[in-house]
């Protein structure tokens, strides 16, 4: 039975520091994600944009709390939530396109409702700040602690997804923690490869490593896909670059090994694709780097 996909569009960027990432989901579009999807033999569905009120509009003080837009992160990721489990309850996998990473807070919240849900992070970030912690106060700085229910997320049920567990988390590529998310990678049941890991070991064994990690003792496996993940070269027009990421070929080995698995697993519930900023990008490389690796994830080959 041929897989089918579900686009949805999160064009928010009240989580980010820069703007620009709210024209991700139109760049990647724009780049042939529908064509690709149906390259790799699945059937994508575009289902459209959420609605996202505009930055300009709004204050980003206006809840008084140390993180910025957090009631307009709140309802785009309270509607996004009901988007990915409906999508999922009507036998579709849904495909977030981002947007800041704080949209994962809602497509991780309907990807894990009535099931344990594990999650692979592909990042050079932790993403791990509470508002407490976060040295700049912006959300996608924060979409795992919320929903692990960490600091004051725990009293927010749009936020915190009670079926993830931290020992169902697993990060690939990390290289740019603050303090406060290094003490806690050591201090918690996370797993966490570096890129010092992948330049040891090869990024293949570090992502079957990861994948492991994920799919031990859950229902389904949630693929987060940061574009900044990738070296600047490779990926420039992203949010927040940091040198030393993975290489073009390396990112493509990761999501093929993720989809080698999803075929003898059927472990792929749900992905999402973020931080691709058209604004600081070239030629729209990035948002086409970001559609072949989504397609590498379903099932895109050389041969």
């Amino acid at each position: 039975m041929t897989r089918s996909v579900r686009i949805i569009g999160a064009p928010m960027d009240h989580g980010a520091n820069r703007r620009g990432v709210d024209m991700g989901p139109s760049a990647i579009r724009y780049a042939g994600l529908a064509d690709a999807l149906e390259r790799a033999g699945v059937e994508p569905t575009d289902e459209g944009d959420l609605w996202v009120p505009r930055a300009e509009e709004r204050d980003p003080d206006a809840d008084r709390t140390d993180a910025k837009f957090i009631l307009e992160v709140e309802d785009v990721c309270i509607r996004l939530a009901d988007r990915v489990a409906e999508t999922l309850e009507e036998g579709a996998t849904p495909l977030v396109l981002g947007g800041d990473h704080s949209v994962a807070i809602g497509t991780i919240g309907g990807a894990s409702r009535g099931v344990d849900l594990g999650v692979l992070w592909f990042d050079a970030h932790a993403d791990i700040n509470t508002p407490e912690t976060s040295p700049s106060g912006n959300v996608h700085g924060m979409p795992l602690a919320a929903v692990l229910g960490h600091g004051p997320f725990a009293d927010l049920p749009w936020a915190y997804a009670p079926n993830v567990r931290e020992s169902a988390i697993a990060y690939v590529g990390l290289r740019s923690l603050d303090d406060h998310e290094r003490d806690l990678l050591r201090e918690r049941d996370l797993t966490a490869f570096t890129m010092s890991d992948i330049d040891q070991r090869g990024i293949t064994a570090v992502v079957e490593d990861a994948l492991e990690v994920v799919t031990d003792g859950t229902d389904g496996v949630h693929v987060s896909l940061d574009l900044d993940w990738l070296d600047p070269k490779e990926a420039p027009g992203v949010g927040t670059p940091v040198r030393g990421g993975v290489t073009y070929r390396e990112a493509h080995s990761a999501l093929e090994t993720v989809s080698a698995y999803d075929d003898s697993s059927n472990v792929l519930r749900s992905m999402d694709v973020v931080e691709v900023n058209p604004i600081v990008d070239q030629h729209n490389e990035t948002a086409t780097l970001a559609s072949e690796l989504t397609a590498s994830a379903f099932g895109d080959r050389i041969l």
